[in-house]
């Protein structure tokens, strides 16, 4: 199932996610609803409070052409370590439609996480895959990728983000703006 993406400013995406002791069926079944829906939005990762619940589970799919053969579903993820190298690289989000930017961050990063087969599991990640899994992770930390950015280039997205907070930038996809959800705008079916 199609989830809602909650979009900038609501409350949800600054919670700190909890986590999950039990690999549930619903646990399960958000997993699925989450790839669905973050390739329904054309994503390449989705925290589970991007779709208004506070657990840490985020999906990954960066495809083929990066060498991905499959999702990856990840519970309860860490970063354990971070490379000293640091990269530039162009940064959009599902909950912050139409927006990106250059963010700087660790070259490539150590990930501890739960399977969903419930193992214990690590990867070592970089290129692509290193962006997308500390960003995600940020997420579950109530950390958008902007607050990375240097205070003066958050001071100058001010308007941009406040144009998203108000709904005036709807992406074509389902999504909640405070506490409505908005469907897709059917200019872009």
């Amino acid at each position: 199932m199609i989830l809602p993406i909650y979009l900038y400013d609501h409350p949800v995406l600054r919670q700190v996610a909890e986590p999950i002791t039990d690999l549930t069926p619903e646990i399960r079944r958000l997993a699925q609803d989450m790839l669905e829906t973050m390739y329904n939005a054309h994503g390449v990762g989705l925290a589970a409070n991007q779709v208004g619940v506070t657990r840490r589970l985020i999906v990954v799919d960066i495809g083929e052409d990066e060498g991905m053969r499959e999702p990856l579903i990840l519970l309860n993820p860490t970063i354990e370590a971070f490379s000293e190298e640091t990269v530039e690289m162009e940064e959009g989000c599902l909950s912050l439609p139409e927006l990106r930017e250059i963010v700087v961050r660790p070259a490539a990063v150590q990930v501890h996480y739960v399977d969903f087969r419930g193992h214990e599991c690590h990867i070592a990640a970089d290129g692509l895959l290193a962006r997308v899994l500390q960003h995600e992770i940020d997420h579950l930390n109530g950390v958008y990728f902007t607050d990375r950015l240097s205070p003066v280039r958050r001071l100058l997205l001010r308007r941009k983000l406040e144009r998203i907070a108000r709904g005036e930038v709807l992406p074509p996809y389902p999504v909640v703006l405070g506490h409505a959800v908005v469907e897709q705008r059917s200019e872009m079916l």
